[in-house]
C-alpha cells in the first residue's frame, strides 16, 4: 500500500465513502412497494430518495468544516452513530411525510463518512497515489452497490421495506465499529483551522473561488447525474415497464454495479500510465455513445436486452469519472481538504438529487432514462473543454 498505509484502512476509507449507495441502494428493490404501502405517488415515493441525497450534500457542508477544525476521528464516530440511529426511526416511521423528513436527517449524518473519508485520503496521498487511492476507494465503493440491492431483494422476500431499514441500522452500526477500531486521525492539530465559525466556513469560500477546482467539481456534478438518474428511474423502468421482479432487478442492479467496479480498477492500474484527464475524456466519450444506444433501445425495441446492454456501458464509465475526476478537483486544493471535499460532495449530490424527480414529474420511461443520460454526458464533456485540470495537454 503506498506510503506504508495499511491496506484494512483503505478498506475502511472506501467502505466509509460508500454512504451513498450504501443509505439508497438497499432500498431500492422496495421502492414500488413502499409507495404503494404509504399512498405515495412515484415522484413523492422518489423523494424519499431525494431527500436522503439533499441530507448527503447539504451534511457535508458541515462535516467537512467541522473536521478542518476539530479534526477527523471524532467528528467521523458521531456522524456514522447518528445514521444508526435514524435508520431505526425510519424503520418506524407512519407516514411518507414522516420518512422523508427522517431520510433528510438520515442523509445529514451519512455525510460525513463520505466527506471526512475523502478528506483522510487527501491527508494522506497526492499526486499519483492520490489517484490510486482514489481509485481504490471507488474499488471498495463499488462492492455496496453490488451487494446492497441483493441484499434489499433478500430482506423484501421475508420483511418488507420497514426492515430494509432495520437492515440499514446493522450495517450502520457495523461502520461505527469500523470507524472506532480502523480509522486513525489523519490531520496534525498544527493544520487544523481556528477561531470562530466564520473561520471555520473560510476553506468553503476558498473552494468556491478555486477555477480550476470548481470546474472539475462541475465536470463531476454533471457526469454524476447519469448514475443519480439511473438510480431513480431504473426500478420503475425495470420492474413497471419491463416486468423485472424485485429479486430479478437487484441481480441486473448488481451486474451494473460491476461494472463500475472494474472501471474503477481500470483506472487504478492505468493511473501513472495514463494522465486522469485522458482517462475521463474517454470515459465521458464511451458513455454518451452508450446513452444514445439506450435512447435507440428504448424508442425501436421492447425487447429488454436491447436496453441492457449499453444501460451497463453508460453507467459503468461512473467507475472511471468519479475517482479520476475526485482526484484531479482536489489536486487543485493545498489546505481545507474537509471543506473542499465538502464542496465536491455537495455539487455532486444536490444535481443528483434534484434532476431525477424534476425530469420525472410528468412519468417515467426507458426513453427519458437515456435521454437524460446523453444530455448530461454531453454537458460533462463540454465542460471539461474549459477545465484546466482536464484540458489534453493536462498531466495530472
Amino acid at each position: 500500500m503506498a506510503n506504508g498505509h495499511p491496506r484494512s484502512l483503505m478498506l475502511a476509507l472506501g467502505a466509509l465513502t460508500a454512504f451513498g449507495p450504501i443509505s439508497l441502494d438497499v432500498y431500492l428493490p422496495s421502492l414500488p412497494q413502499l409507495g404503494t404501502d404509504l399512498g405515495a405517488s412515484e415522484s413523492l415515493t422518489q423523494f424519499t430518495m431525494s431527500a436522503c441525497m439533499i441530507g448527503l450534500a447539504i451534511g457535508q457542508l458541515l462535516w467537512g468544516p467541522i473536521s478542518d477544525r476539530f479534526g477527523r476521528r471524532m467528528p467521523l464516530i458521531i456522524a456514522v452513530a447518528g445514521f444508526v440511529i435514524t435508520s431505526v426511526l425510519c424503520a418506524l416511521a407512519p407516514t411518507i411525510g414522516v420518512l422523508i423528513a427522517i431520510r433528510l436527517v438520515q442523509g445529514l449524518c451519512g455525510a460525513g463518512g463520505m466527506v471526512i473519508a475523502r478528506a483522510v485520503v487527501h491527508d494522506l496521498f497526492s499526486g499519483a497515489e492520490a489517484m490510486v487511492a482514489f481509485s481504490t476507494l471507488a474499488a471498495v465503493m463499488g462492492v455496496a452497490p453490488v451487494l446492497a440491492p441483493l441484499i434489499g431483494g433478500a430482506v423484501v422476500t421475508f420483511s418488507d421495506w420497514r426492515g430494509v431499514f432495520v437492515t440499514l441500522a446493522v450495517i450502520g452500526v457495523l461502520l461505527l465499529l469500523v470507524s472506532a477500531l480502523l480509522v486513525p486521525e489523519s490531520l496534525p492539530r498544527v493544520e487544523r483551522t481556528s477561531g470562530g465559525i466564520r473561520n471555520d466556513f473560510r476553506g468553503i469560500g476558498a473552494a468556491l473561488g478555486n477555477r480550476g477546482f470548481m470546474l472539475t467539481a462541475l465536470t463531476l456534478s454533471l457526469a454524476g447525474i447519469v448514475l443519480f438518474i439511473y438510480l431513480q428511474l431504473s426500478p420503475f423502468v425495470l420492474q413497471k415497464q419491463y416486468g423485472l421482479s424485485p429479486q430479478g432487478f437487484a441481480a441486473v442492479f448488481a451486474v451494473n454495479s460491476l461494472g463500475i467496479l472494474g472501471a474503477a480498477q481500470l483506472n487504478r492500474r492505468m493511473a501513472g500510465r495514463v494522465p486522469g484527464a485522458r482517462m475521463v475524456r474517454l470515459a465521458l466519450t464511451v458513455g454518451l455513445a452508450a446513452a444514445i444506444a439506450v435512447v435507440l433501445a428504448a424508442m425501436t425495441s421492447s425487447a429488454l436486452p436491447w436496453l441492457l446492454v449499453p444501460l451497463f456501458v453508460a453507467v459503468s464509465a461512473h467507475g472511471v469519472n468519479n475517482p479520476a475526476l475526485t482526484a484531479l478537483a482536489l489536486g487543485r486544493i493545498t489546505r481545507g481538504a474537509g471543506s473542499a471535499s465538502a464542496v465536491l460532495g455537495t455539487m455532486t449530490l444536490l444535481v443528483g438529487a434534484l434532476v431525477p424527480p424534476l425530469v420525472s414529474a410528468f412519468g417515467v420511461s426507458a426513453t427519458l432514462l437515456g435521454t437524460t443520460m446523453l444530455v448530461a454526458f454531453a454537458a460533462a464533456l463540454l465542460m471539461a473543454m474549459f477545465s484546466p485540470a482536464l484540458r489534453p495537454e493536462s498531466r495530472r
